[in-house]
């Protein structure tokens, strides 16, 4: 699946782009030879993808916050672009439950100002709302979640994302389905990949603790996750936009689960012994942690509409995928061209079939 064609010479509105998929999206939009638009509170960690892969230098850098709409709407009226990727989030479950109005702030009404600001901009003409697979109810069943069932949320973190869907599906109805505006929602989530320093995260604890030469404790071992390298959705997040732009019926007002391939669907813990196949020396520990900040233990996507409707597919297996990861983090490491590595990673997933 091509993009160039699609995005070359674009104008990009990007929320979130110094975080970790925001930098690897804005690395790919300025590899298709787009003009990107960079919307972001702050460099949400230390170190930071953003940082490491030089990216101030080659878009334009604004700061602003997503719950300011004046701020939002003076920004995008400023880059007019065609297309608007809304990346910008509070993305930490735990974190959630410690502040729990900013989450719901962040998300809901972040959404909310993003479509708003969008629909009094003249020049723009789709947008993806980026969600996440936490948007469903999950009574922990086991069955894969299809877009069409209930959406809900325990803690505070997915209660807000199924929140913004919401007011995605209104602001689509009541404002854009008429309008030159077209929108779609993605839903992807535990994306894994070079560039996560986050706290909280199985992946960057892990590398944290064996670039030390420390042993990582896995608190959640049995929790299971669509695990899926960071480029999967990203792909499919280009492939929505594109055909926002040149087939808008196919995919306006509606939403997309972006899942990975059957096998990828594991326990953290199988994902912590795949990652150690590749990095000498590693070692886990299993404490299982419980403090009252719950997450949902079975978790999965069907993402059989996005087959069918945008012939997306994902590229990389659970080998691949454990093994591309710790390549970036071995490399940081060892103190090697990360920015390169980023860049040849995402030329290799490109030529994938």
């Amino acid at each position: 699946m091509t993009f160039r064609a699609s995005y070359e010479n674009k104008k990009i509105f990007l929320t979130g782009h110094t975080g970790f998929k925001g930098s690897w999206l804005a690395e790919w939009l300025l590899s298709l030879g787009a003009k990107v638009t960079g919307f972001s509170i702050d460099i949400p960690t230390k170190p930071s993808l953003f940082e490491e892969l030089g990216l101030s230098a080659r878009l334009t850098d604004l700061r602003g916050d997503v719950r300011d709409l004046g701020a939002l709407q003076k920004a995008m009226a400023q880059a007019a672009p065609e297309v608007v990727f809304h990346l910008a989030a509070q993305p930490l479950v735990r974190e959630s439950y410690d502040d729990p109005v900013g989450t719901f702030a962040t998300n809901i009404m972040g959404t909310a100002h993003i479509l708003e600001a969008a629909r009094h901009v003249s020049s723009v003409r789709a947008v993806v709302v980026v969600t996440t697979d936490k948007v469903y109810e999950n009574a922990n069943q086991g069955l894969p979640f299809r877009e069409s069932d209930p959406l809900g949320g325990h803690d505070p973190y997915s209660a807000s994302k199924a929140g913004s869907e919401i007011v995605f599906s209104s602001y689509s109805r009541s404002f854009l389905q008429n309008s030159s505006i077209k929108a779609a929602s993605a839903r992807a989530g535990n994306v894994i990949g070079g560039g996560d320093w986050a706290k909280d995260r199985l992946v960057p604890d892990c590398a944290r603790a064996w670039g030390l030469g420390e042993t990582v404790i896995v608190r959640n071992p049995a929790s299971v996750r669509p695990w899926q390298h960071v480029l999967e959705p990203l792909s499919g997040y280009l492939r929505l936009g594109q055909l926002l732009l040149e087939k808008p019926a196919a995919v306006n007002g509606e939403a997309f689960n972006f899942g990975p391939a059957e096998d990828l669907t594991k326990s953290a813990l199988e994902l912590v012994v795949a990652m150690e196949k590749h990095w000498t020396g590693a070692r886990h520990e299993v404490r299982t942690v419980n403090d009252g900040k719950k997450e949902a233990q079975l978790l999965s996507l069907d993402p059989s509409k996005a087959r069918e409707r945008l012939g997306w597919k994902p590229r990389l297996n659970f080998s691949e995928t454990a093994a591309w990861t710790t390549e970036w983090y071995r490399s940081a490491g060892s103190k090697g061209d990360l920015a390169a590595l980023t860049r040849v990673q995402i030329a290799r997933f490109a030529e994938k079939n």
